[in-house]
Order: structure tokens, then sequence, then C-alpha cells
């Protein structure tokens, strides 16, 4: 089944015409729990990996002794779905409450393991032919593949994230490997996808405010502050909330490909290439959610029904506290190295 992000709750551009010379577009993914193959593009599904090359490996000297083991997340996650359709008394039972205790437990692995280099976690594989905003890669390459560490631990800080993005033809992948090597634990569950099937939206995006020139931010800044006295002015307790440009009008959340960052936890920082100097351009967004808690004026059209909540994380996937991943590509050259920042 297709997602339809509904019409925006207002004609932005008809209130800031200026805008138009700032439109851009962003393919949502709209990932959704189901069972792809690695011919498909797919959050968390199977790798369309060559039988004879290397499974990506974190080889940083970091501890990954002692975490959850990945099986027992994906059968936590499913109790828990389950328990939540049941009617008429939704919610865990005794007995799941108890069998959910044990898989939340931590594990230590042999020392061996603990000391050796440790699988990536394939995170997402996007083909072009299915993603409008996926830019070329080089050689050619038609698929992208995102890798990451399920640990905590790399960088300067010693708690910064580890991704590896590769891009191949998929052409040219003859055996596919079939078992790849998985961590035996994580240091978190969000690090660990469901699989779930994609329904890519090609939909209309604009900047950051604070990225647009500044007179025409000022407006927008001035236009939301009008909004919110008139909220709050207001005796209607039930009244909606007001429509805001920022979480309603330019970037829409959830995993999505190309178009503009968000930078509403930190002020707006360039990005530039580090090996040719040049602005980087937004590759892709992973998200902890599909839709935020605010108005919801970006949840699909198809389920408009469903708990806002539950129904909002589907992937399972968490960045950070519960923030999303941006993911930068060099626009003059697609092969030199990605930089990547947490909002």
């Amino acid at each position: 089944m297709s997602r339809t992000t509904p019409p925006r709750p207002l004609d932005v551009e008809a209130l800031f015409p200026e805008l138009s010379a700032h439109r851009g577009t962003t393919t949502r993914l709209h990932p959704r729990p189901g069972r792809p193959d690695v011919a498909d593009s797919s959050v968390g599904g199977p790798l369309l990996w060559p039988a004879d090359e290397p499974w990506p490996v974190c080889t940083e000297p970091h501890s990954h002794a002692r975490g959850r083991r990945p099986a027992d997340i994906h059968q936590q996650r499913r109790i828990l779905a389950s328990a939540w359709l049941r009617e008429p008394d939704p919610g865990p039972t005794d007995e799941e409450r108890r069998l959910l205790e044990r898989l939340g437990r931590r594990h230590r692995v042999p020392e061996a393991a603990a000391r050796g280099p440790l699988p990536l976690i394939g995170l997402a594989q996007l083909y072009a032919r299915d993603i409008p905003d996926l830019p070329a890669g080089p050689d050619g390459s038609d698929l992208l593949q995102v890798f990451w560490c399920p640990f905590d631990a790399h960088g300067p800080t010693g708690h910064g994230l580890l991704l590896d993005l590769r891009r191949r033809r998929s052409w040219e992948v003859a055996e596919v490997m079939t078992a790849p090597p998985q961590p035996q634990v994580v240091g978190s569950e969000g690090y660990v996808p469901e699989p779930c099937v994609l329904h890519p939206e090609q939909v209309v995006t604009y900047p950051f405010a604070g990225l647009l020139p500044e007179a025409l931010c000022a407006r927008i800044d001035a236009w939301e502050e009008e909004l919110e006295d008139e909220a709050e002015q207001s005796a209607d307790e039930d009244a909606a909330m007001p429509v805001g440009y920022q979480y309603d009008l330019s970037i829409p959340p959830g995993w999505r490909v190309g178009g503009f960052a968000s930078w509403h936890v930190t002020d707006p920082s360039p990005v530039n290439c580090r090996t040719c100097s040049a602005p980087m351009r937004l590759l892709l967004t992973v998200d902890s959610s599909e839709w935020d808690g605010g108005s919801g004026s970006w949840k699909p059209l198809e389920e408009q029904d469903l708990p806002r909540h539950r129904s909002a994380t589907p992937t399972g996937v968490t960045v950070g506290r519960w923030g999303e991943l941006n993911v930068f590509a060099c626009p003059e050259e697609p092969g030199h190295p990605h930089r990547w920042s947490i909002q």
C-alpha cells in the first residue's frame, strides 16, 4: 500500500512568495514492517552483498563485550506489538512481562569476540530506481548500502557514531552472501532495525528557516510568533496546535532522501567536504520517528486512524536520545567521504 502525505495546512508560498526560489524536493521513504529481499530497497532487510566480499566491520578499539542480543530485541518487539493489539484489554500479560524482563537482560560474549573486529549492522539499502532524490553514485553505481556499528564508542569523545556507506553496481553481484556475520550483542536496541519495506514518495520541501535570507527568516519568525500569541489568548482548550513553518510546512519528519537538513537542536552549521571543501548536500535522514507528536500533519492519509505514538516508530531505530541522523555527500565527487550530524 502506498503512503500519501496530506496537503500542507496552508500554502506557504502564498504567504511568502520568495520561498518559491528555495523550493526543493525530498523523497519520504515511509519504511513499514515487511519482508523485503535483496532485490528490494529496504530498512533492516537483507542486503545485496557479494558472497566473496568481506562484510564491513568496526575495528576501532572499544569495548563490545556486553550488551543485548539482537534476537532478543526482535522477539521483545513482537511480543509488545501483539500485546498492544489485544482486545479488549491491551498490554502484556504477567507471563509476557516476565518473558520481556528476561529478553531485556544484557549478556557477555567470549573474550575473543569482545576484542576482535565487530560486524556492522546493515541498516538500509536504497536502489536508485526506487528513490527519485537519490543522487548518482560514483562510477555509475545504482545501489547505496548503509551500515553502522551498534555501540556508541567512536571518535575523540568516545561517544560518537560510526557509519559506513557503500555504493555499488547491483548488476555486478553474481552470488549473494546469504548468512552475513552479525554482532552477538549490541549496545542499544535502537541500533537494531526491524525489516521494513519502503513506500517512496517525493514531496516538496523548503530549507530550515535559519538558512533562508535574513529578511525572509525574520518575517517567518514574526508570523509564527503572532500565531502563538493568538493560540495562547484563545479560550478553546481543544484548539489545534498552531501551524509552524519548521514542523508543518518545510521539512518532513521520518526517513527520507535528499532535500534539506533540519537544524532544530543546534544552530545551522556549514558541512563542507573534507577532501575538496565543496559544500555538501543532504543524502539521507535516519529518523527515530515517522511523524512528530505535535500536530502530526505529516502523518500519511492511509494511517490517520493509527495510534500516534506506537505506530510512529516502525523501524525500531533510535538516533541519540530521540533524534535524527543527517548524512551528507559531496556533490562534486560522490566518492569523497561522507559526513553526518545528529539533531
